[in-house]
């Protein structure tokens, strides 16, 4: 076995056990799950922008890849995503803020919902722009990369073809499943804070699938 496999079966292995003590948590001990388990700048927290931080860096190493293979296109899409995912990273923790504890400028704090250096706090009056601008169209978009395209790739087609054109990694049908479980788990918790784990297991399925994507001959 792999040493890239092993860590695929620790990621997988980490969310079903992330999952069960969010359930467990969440109705024997309530007031430890918001205020300790997935509180602000906690374990959970934390543990995504590690992870979101490590997706950034695998997709750097496959853009370096791509680009010493002459794929000057993927590579410079594939670094665009790593950069994505470094700047979800920063965003996560409010880059460094509460770690380093320095003072948000003004327009953070006239804009910003928790007076922080961040996006996607930032308000336009009563209105929380990201949550209401993007936020449900990026559910939609990482619904139908986790749970959609796994199931249409196999089939070949121009969706297919379009995908490894531009370098994209496909998660396999496991990442689809857990996605949903997932997702129906999160959904039906009464818990605050609960989608600080939502947010964790998604990091942990993103470095999964960067690893091993279903697609690794384009990718990297």
């Amino acid at each position: 076995m792999t040493p890239i496999r092993q860590v695929d079966i620790a990621l997988m292995a980490t969310i079903v056990a992330v999952l069960i003590a969010t359930v467990i948590l969440a109705f024997v001990a309530p007031e430890y799950f918001t205020l300790s388990f997935a509180r602000e700048d906690g374990p959970v927290e934390y543990g995504t922008a590690v992870l979101l931080l490590v997706a950034s860096g695998v997709m750097a190493s496959h853009a370096l890849s791509l680009w010493r293979q002459g794929r000057r296109g993927a590579a410079l899409l594939t670094a665009l995503y790593g950069l994505l995912f470094f700047f979800a990273a920063g965003e996560e923790i409010s880059w460094g803020q509460r770690i380093i504890g320095w003072d948000s400028g003004e327009f953070f704090l006239e804009n910003n919902k928790q007076d922080e250096t961040n996006l996607h706090n930032l308000m336009v009056g009563d209105v929380h722009l990201t949550k209401s601008l993007f936020g449900p169209v990026l559910t939609i978009c990482i619904l139908l990369y986790l749970v959609a395209l796994p199931l249409i790739y196999p089939k070949g087609g121009r969706i297919a073809r379009l995908a490894d054109r531009m370098a994209v990694p496909v998660p396999w049908l496991k990442h689809a499943a857990i996605a949903l479980v997932a997702s129906i788990i999160i959904a039906v918790l009464d818990a605050d804070r609960k989608w600080e784990v939502y947010e964790f297991i998604f990091s942990l399925l993103i470095v999964s699938i960067f690893l091993l994507p279903q697609n690794p001959s384009k990718t990297r």
